[in-house]
């Protein structure tokens, strides 16, 4: 049991929601998946903030706004308190939908409504506030 969970953290961090289901996929018991991982944990060889601050980073790195990052941490079965904790941390959501547009679509504002309601989508799609789109925006 132990050497399973290893083995997948060896590869990647993981939440706790997220191995303990990897774990009873693959047979063990409920109660020794908890059993487990509790020692993992004690251990710090298993940390949910840790894994919401790497998740956080990841998904920035790829342009992604809160929105969206909080329903990834929220799918890795990670608390909101956590999970708010640890995107307040991530960074300046205003500069990174900012990037994000420029990267898309250029240095230049859009100057049209369609052209403009199109970015915004595009934002929102990506997670992003109406604050944070309105700034990226030139709003």
């Amino acid at each position: 049991m132990r050497a399973g969970a290893l083995a997948l953290l060896a590869r990647r961090e993981y939440a706790r929601g997220e191995l303990a289901s990897a774990l009873q996929r693959k047979g063990y018991s409920r109660d020794a998946v908890s059993e487990a991982l509790s020692e993992l944990a004690g251990e710090g060889l298993l940390n949910d903030g840790r894994y919401a601050e790497s998740l956080v980073r990841q998904l920035m790195g790829r342009g992604q706004g809160p929105v969206r990052i909080r329903q990834a941490l929220q799918e890795a079965g990670i608390s909101p308190d956590l999970a708010a904790a640890a995107i307040e941390a991530g960074g300046d959501f205003h500069a990174l939908a900012t990037e994000t547009r420029r990267r898309r679509f250029g240095a230049e504002p859009p100057t049209d409504w369609p052209e403009r309601a199109r970015q915004m989508r595009f934002l929102q799609y990506r997670g992003f506030s109406k604050d944070h789109i309105g700034r990226a925006l030139g709003g």
